[in-house]
């Protein structure tokens, strides 16, 4: 556990130019203390003594984390996990954590990084669906935040939208230079957007952010649908947007058009939607992650996401392989 320690201080430190050594060291660290990234390397005949470089690293395909305990080291020293949210029958993935606070304490210091102080907030948290269970990460985080913020107007809400519209009348005329962050899951935004359109106050400080998730609640909608019906009833110029997961301790953020900036901690390739073992030849196809502050468990997932790249670098999420199980924090593909 002391790697850990170590390894979350330089990750906390790292320059810009750290990434890939430091990506290299835990992938060797990992090959060896990992026991289920070690057997998957074993079995599509891997040396990790041969891997000399990022682009050479294999990636786990997250479907183990629904059916082994994804760890770097003994298992009898992880207990407490987060884990993902499903339908009915389904069997959801749990991520064994190291430590809660590093991972709450992260996730500030990434929200921080884009957004500045969460001191300078308050924090409305609609998550329905997520707070009816234990084990969610974001519920986590946005508790969190709502502590942070050291605001008494900040909260979770459920399924009372009249109380939370009264909320964010109030804060509109409070008017004491703190932003509002709406932080919400898709389906509860577009219902309250559904119901209380007409009587959302006009607010110049609010930010709405959707983390994704129709949760079987509602139809499944592209992006750009669901930002367009949110803007038009928020009365908001964008809709901003997390991209994160349970088996992700980063996150990503957008400001807008569903375009993401990686935090210092994480990197995306992307690979070829036809052979998972080769590298995509275009900006678009199958989403890798590098998470470096996924230490403790695996840094390197093979996600089922579909994503692409812009011209200036920033990550777009397209949906999903039509193969792969509904999850709650996306939406479809175009």
């Amino acid at each position: 556990m002391n790697y850990f320690k170590s390894f979350s201080e330089q990750v906390q430190r790292m320059g810009p130019g750290d990434f890939g050594s430091l990506a290299m060291e835990l992938f060797h660290f990992q090959a060896k203390e990992n026991t289920i990234y070690k057997a998957y390397l074993d079995a599509r005949g891997i040396n990790p003594v041969e891997v000399k470089a990022m682009d050479e690293i294999p990636f786990l395909p997250i479907r183990f984390f629904k059916s082994h305990k994804v760890v770097s080291g003994p298992e009898d020293g992880f207990e407490s996990f987060y884990s993902s949210s499903g339908t009915t029958g389904q069997v959801t993935s749990r991520h064994f954590i190291w430590s809660e606070e590093y991972y709450l304490r992260h996730s500030e210091r990434v929200f921080e990084q884009v957004y500045g102080p969460l001191g300078g907030f308050h924090v409305l948290a609609l998550l329905p669906a997520y707070l009816e269970r234990k084990g969610s990460s974001l519920v986590a985080m946005a508790d969190h935040f709502i502590k942070q913020s050291g605001s008494d107007q900040s909260g979770f809400y459920l399924y009372n939208y009249d109380v939370l519209i009264d909320r964010l009348y109030h804060l509109r005329q409070l008017k004491d230079g703190k932003s509002v962050l709406l932080l919400g899951v898709t389906f509860a935004l577009l219902d309250l957007a559904e119901q209380f359109g007409e009587d959302f106050p006009v607010m110049d400080d609010l930010i709405v952010m959707e983390t994704g998730g129709m949760k079987g609640r509602r139809k499944e909608m592209i992006r750009e649908e669901v930002h367009a019906v949110l803007t038009q009833a928020f009365k908001q110029p964008r809709v901003h947007s997390e991209y994160g997961m349970t088996e992700l301790m980063s996150q990503a953020y957008s400001l807008g058009e569903g375009k993401y900036q990686l935090p210092s901690s994480m990197r995306v390739m992307l690979r070829d939607v036809n052979d998972p073992l080769s590298w995509s030849p275009r900006n678009q196809g199958g989403v890798n992650v590098v998470d470096l502050a996924n230490f403790h468990s695996c840094a390197f997932i093979e996600t089922q996401d579909l994503g692409r790249f812009d011209d200036k670098g920033m990550l777009e999420i397209l949906g999903r392989f039509d193969n792969s199980e509904v999850r709650g924090c996306n939406l479809m593909v175009n």
